[in-house]
């Protein structure tokens, strides 16, 4: 029996002399084409090289980076490095105070990501939110001026469990992840509003136990591990649901604008781009800091299920709104994140 990990888982005019204007021509500033890991890797030297960073997302079109910077000294150098630099009116500094001033309030039904191609905080409100909390809403964003925007969505968010491969427990079904090792030993990651409300799981509905939950954070963070009980193949390698398997070589930070897919049991294989970083979302349990918001749709049971680009991991499906007929939104928890906290290694 094969079970797969990871869902099993953001572009000299004038009266000069020839030789002038080709020398003039070949000092302006070129932009390099960048895949979206050699753009996180120059995004990261810039924005820290950068006094006042407005942050930088990934043009996948284009295959270019894009850096906001707020003034024009900053600006000559992003352009120096091969990137396209955008002049904003805030840093990232201004923006994600004003982001977590909106988290602390915990108004259940919200979420709240620094947009850092529009240089705003975007501010979600589901369907829930409405009447006098809505009102207030709207009045504390109308005082911030242009550092927000309110958005309303149509759905309600929640996380998705119910479920890359299935995986059944006591109570509900999630997707699994990635599969890792634990001091040595194999185990699975998916996500911790699963782990932690389920001790117990099996491969099918009703079966053998295969795993048990162990360390996981929910709400705060959205990850688990469990370790597996029983003698199965676990692979380094994502379900794609048509009769082949993703290998994932390793994790990674994922990129605004970059393009994802996603893995889960309840609708399989889909695809979508990077929207934000670090997003935070109030669900009816709490609030998650700290997440990937994407456009790639979700359905309840895939929960856990992974979020991957080529062979890297990126994270693990939390919650969102909508669904993969009318199409919505889903965060993802970052699999480095979870590494880290719990001490596994993928592959």
């Amino acid at each position: 029996m094969v079970i797969a990990g990871a869902g099993v888982a953001a572009l000299v005019a004038g009266s000069l002399t020839l030789s002038t204007a080709n020398a003039a021509e070949d000092s302006a500033p070129s932009l390099k084409t960048l895949s979206s890991t050699s753009a996180s890797k120059l995004a990261s030297k810039l924005t820290s090289d950068i006094k006042g960073d407005a942050g930088s997302f990934y043009d996948a079109k284009a295959k270019k980076l894009v850096v906001n910077v707020t003034d024009q000294a900053a600006k000559e150098k992003v352009e120096a490095a091969g990137a396209e630099a955008k002049i904003v009116q805030h840093t990232m500094a201004q923006l994600n105070s004003v982001k977590d001033a909106f988290t602390a309030k915990e108004i259940a039904g919200t979420a709240r990501v620094v947009d850092v191609k529009t240089n705003k905080v975007v501010i979600t409100a589901d369907k829930t939110v409405k009447g006098e909390k809505l009102a207030q809403l709207k009045k504390q964003a109308k005082a911030e001026g242009s550092k927000v925007e309110l958005k309303r969505s149509a759905g309600k968010y929640t996380t998705k469990i119910a479920g890359g491969d299935a995986i059944h427990g006591d109570g509900g079904r999630c997707s699994l992840g990635f599969n890792v090792t634990l001091d040595g030993k194999p185990a699975f990651l998916t996500a911790g509003h699963c782990t932690t409300a389920i001790a117990s799981w099996s491969d099918s509905e009703g079966g053998q136990e295969i795993a048990k939950s162990g360390d996981g954070k929910f709400p705060g963070a959205d990850y688990g591990i469990a370790s597996y009980t029983a003698e199965v193949d676990h692979p380094s390698a994502v379900n794609l649901y048509d009769g082949g398997t993703q290998e994932i070589s390793g994790p990674a930070e994922a990129e605004v604008g970059q393009k994802v897919t996603r893995s889960g049991s309840t609708t399989q294989v889909h695809d979508g781009t990077v929207k934000a970083l670090d997003a935070s979302v109030t669900y009816p349990e709490g609030t998650v800091d700290g997440l990937i918001q994407t456009d790639v749709c979700a359905e309840p049971g895939d929960s856990g299920g992974s979020l991957f680009a080529g062979d890297k991991a990126l994270g693990m499906t939390s919650g969102g709104s909508g669904d993969c007929s009318a199409g919505g939104e889903t965060f993802f928890q970052p699999v480095t994140t979870a590494l880290e906290a719990t001490g596994a290694q993928l592959p």
